[in-house]
């Protein structure tokens, strides 16, 4: 298949900085960005097939990226890997100066439907190509970019050396239903379940209601709360406050900010109240679990 890529795009205050490397395939193009962000520089891209970002290193304090027009309110941290389907409009946002490099995949639908379809079927492969994905923890994906990036870089081998690191990252990556959805065995995919931990990785409280969390999944609120507990064995909300316990354990690590700090910070209604789950969930205070930390 003779393919290139139609993106519409637009950007402020980013420059490339190393010479562009490329290869095209079976409709597939492959390309990988060296560049250099200003704060408070702009980007603008939509794009008539799906694609896929791959940053190789860590842009979710720098980039923030939105797939609405408006307010900062609209805009979440860039993940690391990132799936957008066709036709979804995406607007980001850097925060600060700073150098970034990122594998862009671009994808004829046709192409990608021919990849899935013999092993997923038709139908799943349909559902997963609609799913945007946004994971921070790139895993095996991270190595199989940078394995592309090389043969992009210096070609050695066939192309279908390169057709299989792109299939392999698409299927590591892209939110595959396991025969007739998640219902099929009452269980959240890792893809979903990566989704849900960089969305509430992003937040600075680690709080999302019930039903925000299931929209991110592409859930009804009654399902998603029967199926998350099937998969992890806690409640949505039980699992939120481990993750607010994590991020508390952290805080308390890091600074020098006081408990009552920290429950402000993760919105605990005050000191007695964090002080109150933590020990529940820990078996010592903050303070008494930030001292031991510290003598160790």
């Amino acid at each position: 298949m003779s393919y290139w890529h139609s993106m519409n795009w637009h950007t402020e205050g980013i420059r490339v900085v190393a010479p562009v490397k490329w290869r095209r395939f079976d409709g597939l193009v492959s390309v990988f960005w060296e560049a250099e962000s200003q704060a408070g520089a702009k980007g603008y891209y939509l794009a008539d097939d799906p694609r896929i970002m791959i940053f190789f290193n860590d842009v979710s304090s720098r980039i923030q990226m939105s797939n609405r027009n408006g307010g900062l309110s609209h805009y979440r941290p860039m993940t690391r890997a990132v799936y957008v389907p066709a036709g979804v409009p995406m607007w980001t946002s850097s925060r600060s100066m700073h150098r970034f490099s990122h594998l862009n995949l671009h994808m004829h639908k046709d192409r990608l439907l021919r990849f899935l379809s013999p092993s997923v079927g038709n139908s799943a492969a349909l559902t997963a190509l609609r799913r945007p994905v946004e994971i921070q923890d790139l895993g095996a994906i991270e190595t199989l970019a940078g394995l592309l990036v090389d043969e992009i870089s210096n070609p050695s081998k066939h192309a279908v050396y390169a057709e299989s690191l792109v299939g392999s990252i698409v299927a590591g990556l892209l939110d595959i239903p396991e025969q007739d959805g998640e219902k099929a065995n009452g269980r959240l995919t890792q893809a979903q379940m990566n989704r849900l931990v960089s969305r509430i990785d992003g937040l600075g409280d680690c709080r999302m209601s019930v039903a925000e969390m299931a929209a991110a999944v592409g859930l009804s609120e009654s399902w998603f709360s029967n199926v998350f507990k099937q998969t992890t064995g806690k409640t949505p909300l039980q699992w939120q406050l481990g993750k607010r316990i994590d991020l508390a354990k952290k805080l308390l690590l890091e600074g020098d900010l006081t408990v009552a700090d920290i429950a402000a910070q993760l919105g605990f209604s005050d000191q007695a109240h964090l002080t109150k789950v933590f020990r529940q969930v820990v078996g010592q205070t903050p303070a008494a679990w930030r001292r031991m930390q510290q003598t160790r």
